[in-house]
């Protein structure tokens, strides 16, 4: 069996406002492993996002704990989840994935430079994988959502993380688009990559090696 590289046990997160308390997650335990592709389902509001910015260090669980690469991740200062985070995971989002005034490719070198490693050749085929080589010069502005989507997909792979959690990577894209990034996901995991992706799209779901479903911030079936 392959070795785990991210491990969630007995999540719990609360969020509080003046009249209510929303409890997002509820005990939630999972393993990823290297080379693992697993899609986290379930329907809006039932903790998906919640759940991978706690496994992402982004956000605090209030109760249970992150493991990451086999080191605690959970309740360690901000600049130390920080580290941890750059040195082994990349992350997509919903929104804000890209830095406006930089173009596509910049974007994509960003991570690199921050990391003192720039890799000119893995942009441009990080950017020919999500089918952006002809946009490698547009600002993020001037990129459709789909667009935006992949160059946020070239931006999360830049330094090779070792895990990769990606919020609906494919909820902006066209079918043809959305193949393109299954197969480059396939690929990345041939090679070891860790996936782990929330998604509401049964065809990627399917692609998937394992399948949690989440509802109510429960997993109710695996």
């Amino acid at each position: 069996m392959t070795a785990s590289v991210l491990k969630a046990e007995d999540l719990y997160r609360f969020f509080h406002t003046q009249e209510s308390e929303t409890l997002a997650l509820r005990g939630v335990s999972l393993v990823l492993r290297e080379g693992e592709f697993l899609a986290l389902v379930g329907p809006s509001g039932s903790g998906k996002s919640t759940l991978l910015a706690c496994l992402a260090g982004l956000d605090e669980p209030d109760g249970g704990h992150v493991e990451l690469l086999g080191q605690r991740l959970t309740r360690l200062p901000e600049a130390e989840r920080a580290r941890r985070r750059a040195r082994g995971i990349g992350i997509l989002l919903q929104t804000g994935n890209l830095l406006s005034g930089l173009s596509a490719a910049d974007n994509v070198r960003l991570p690199m430079r921050l990391a003192g490693r720039v890799d000119e050749r893995r942009v441009a085929a990080l950017l020919t994988d999500v089918g952006l080589d002809d946009r490698r010069q547009a600002d993020p502005g001037q990129l459709s959502g789909g667009e935006a989507a992949r160059a946020g997909l070239a931006v999360a792979l830049a330094n090779a993380p070792q895990i990769l959690l990606a919020d609906e990577p494919t909820g902006e894209v066209d079918t043809e688009a959305e193949l393109r990034i299954l197969d480059l996901l396939d690929r990345q995991c041939e090679a070891g990559l860790a996936v782990l992706v929330a998604t509401h799209s049964e065809f990627l779901a399917r692609r998937a090696d394992r399948i949690i479903h989440l509802q109510d911030g429960r997993v109710v079936h695996e």
